[in-house]
């Protein structure tokens, strides 16, 4: 029998773009722009309130992730807030409440402020670990918005 726990965590990534907020805001929008950063390989997105995003994959022969999110508000340029559920072979591992603000700084740049608030369920999904993935997605956007300057 599983041994059920729930483990609650909030964690507050910060960044700054060089690109004003339509253009990071779009990194998050435009499905094409998100697959490359998001390194989507079975990837679906409807970018709208009550829309879904959804991407399964992993590496050859290994386990597969499903990232299932749902947006819940969405303000151009300025806001997102979606929730998202986390699988690995099927098994719900954690859910989350993520919220994305984007701050105009001296005209040409942004502020992202990426907060996430997560339960983690079971022991098969740490806290620290996502916030060090998420970290590197958001790094992943910068690679993007200097690729198409």
């Amino acid at each position: 029998m599983t041994k059920r726990s729930v483990n609650h965590s909030t964690f507050v990534i910060e960044r700054e773009y060089a690109a004003p907020p339509a253009r990071v805001f779009a990194a998050w929008s435009d499905a094409k722009a998100k697959a490359e950063w998001f390194g989507a390989s079975d990837f679906e997105l409807d970018f709208r309130v009550g829309g879904r995003e959804v991407n399964r994959g992993g590496p050859e022969g290994g386990p597969v992730f499903t990232y299932d999110a749902q947006y819940q508000d969405i303000v151009e340029d300025e806001r997102i807030v979606y929730t998202y559920d986390m699988h690995l072979n099927g098994s719900r591992i954690s859910v989350s409440v993520s919220t994305v603000e984007l701050k105009p700084e001296d005209g040409e740049r942004t502020r992202l402020v990426y907060t996430e608030q997560g339960a983690f369920l079971d022991g098969l999904d740490d806290p620290r670990a996502r916030e060090g993935g998420t970290a590197g997605l958001l790094e992943a956007i910068e690679r993007v918005l200097a690729e198409t300057d």
